[in-house]
């Protein structure tokens, strides 16, 4: 499926479920990532009843790249609320990371009353400097010279993760990856990403922390146990801020909480979906669904 985002920004997205009349689910990912790292959650969620989408951000996997200026957690929070207007129904949200903060914005700043739910993956406007130094280092080490193999690849990813259990190349990692015109492989996403956001970061952080302090939905923090972004502490702050929000610590799994623990995280967040009120959303929601969008 393809989405027309902000600007005129092609969305490249994936839907799996029929939904059975609840509101969809509408997953975001994190810097770098694209859409796959959400595959295994989608399958539960559909087992579960749930209708999920989830897109490529801009500059990211199968969508459209930006100008460096473009880049800004407004500019992908305004790509996810034109996703929500074609899908017919208010919808529970899910970001991580990146995505969270882009809904965070979405949601609290650009266009209040747009989401069902918003569940944020392991980010708050409160990150941890040095975690996101050590985040973005890793992204910009092989931005111009790329990797000659998977294999290669899937050892930085090793060097980068040590607590992580080694992966090999496999068709997960390949999809985070093209083979440029010079054979040599690189991140499925625009360097423009990076560098447009360099020196705006303060700004963005400040408009998501005052778009955190409007909230009135139902919010869920879920937070890798082992995050070297989020701190205990922050985690707490934030929730302290959002009046009700609910709290998920999951023991173990790091930033990548998807990735780490993805049966744990599914649990959390499908409880958390089933506890919100099935009758009261749907009498919010716009009366059609996503059954059209089938065949896109």
């Amino acid at each position: 499926m393809t989405f027309d985002g902000s600007g005129g920004i092609a969305i490249a997205a994936s839907l799996v479920g029929d939904g059975h009349g609840r509101s969809p689910v509408l997953l975001a990912h994190g810097g770098g990532q694209t859409r796959r790292t959400w595959r295994k959650t989608m399958q539960q969620l559909a087992q579960h009843g749930f209708r999920s989408v989830a897109i490529d951000m801009r500059g990211h996997g199968e969508s459209d790249w930006a100008a460096p200026d473009q880049y800004r957690f407004a500019d992908f929070g305004k790509d996810i609320l034109a996703v929500c207007d074609r899908l017919g129904q208010r919808p529970h949200v899910i970001g991580a990371s990146l995505g969270g903060l882009a809904a965070l914005v979405a949601e609290g700043a650009l266009r209040p009353g747009s989401f069902a739910s918003l569940t944020l993956v392991d980010v708050t406007p409160e990150m941890d400097p040095d975690g996101v130094s050590r985040i973005v280092g890793f992204m910009n080490a092989h931005v111009e010279r790329g990797f000659a193999s998977y294999d290669e690849a899937a050892e930085a990813i090793a060097d980068y993760m040590p607590n992580r259990k080694k992966r090999g190349a496999s068709e997960g990692l390949k999809s985070y990856l093209r083979l440029d015109p010079d054979q040599r492989y690189r991140w499925h996403w625009d360097p423009g990403f990076l560098s447009g956001m360099t020196g705006r970061r303060e700004k963005d952080y400040a408009q998501a922390k005052a778009a955190a302090s409007t909230l009135k939905l139902p919010v869920h923090l879920v937070r890798g146990g082992s995050s070297d972004l989020i701190s205990m502490e922050a985690a707490k702050r934030f929730c302290a801020m959002v009046s009700g929000a609910r709290f998920t610590d999951v023991s173990g799994a790091g930033h990548m909480v998807v990735g780490d623990d993805n049966d744990v995280f599914s649990r959390a967040i499908i409880e958390f979906l089933e506890s919100q009120s099935e009758p009261e959303t749907i009498a919010l929601s716009r009366s059609s669904s996503l059954d059209c969008l089938a065949g896109c």
